[in-house]
């Protein structure tokens, strides 16, 4: 299956739509976009997973170091995860306590405003 990863603007956050499963194959094409992303000065990254079916061990460990790039820089990366049977991957691999997930973009977004406002 072919993966779809496309970032836009939201205010002073890029939000990274991905479309497809995340496995071996495809995740690559992540890996490119979220790279191309923490480019230069600190980031904050949303990524919506909402039309992902399936995300295997390859995908995680993209994820990860995306949040690792992210953190060093002094930016940071949010994910946007609807689907139960990506959530579960999350859950089994206790990276529900490493990332910060949302059901929403809305959430994502208004959860990274509010702290933007507290570090004003």
């Amino acid at each position: 299956m072919e993966v779809s990863v496309t970032s836009r603007r939201s205010g002073d956050r890029t939000v990274v739509h991905v479309v497809g499963e995340i496995d071996v194959y495809t995740a690559p094409a992540l890996r490119e976009e979220l790279a191309a992303q923490q480019e230069g000065a600190p980031v904050h990254l949303v990524v919506d997973l909402t039309e992902v079916p399936f995300m295997d061990s390859t995908g995680l460990g993209v994820l990860v170091g995306a949040l690792k790039r992210a953190r060093t820089t002094g930016g940071d990366l949010r994910l946007v995860i609807d689907q139960e049977k990506v959530l579960k991957v999350f859950r089994i691999t206790a990276l529900t306590q490493v990332f910060q997930i949302h059901a929403t973009l809305d959430e994502a977004l208004a959860a990274e405003q509010a702290v933007a406002a507290d570090e004003d």
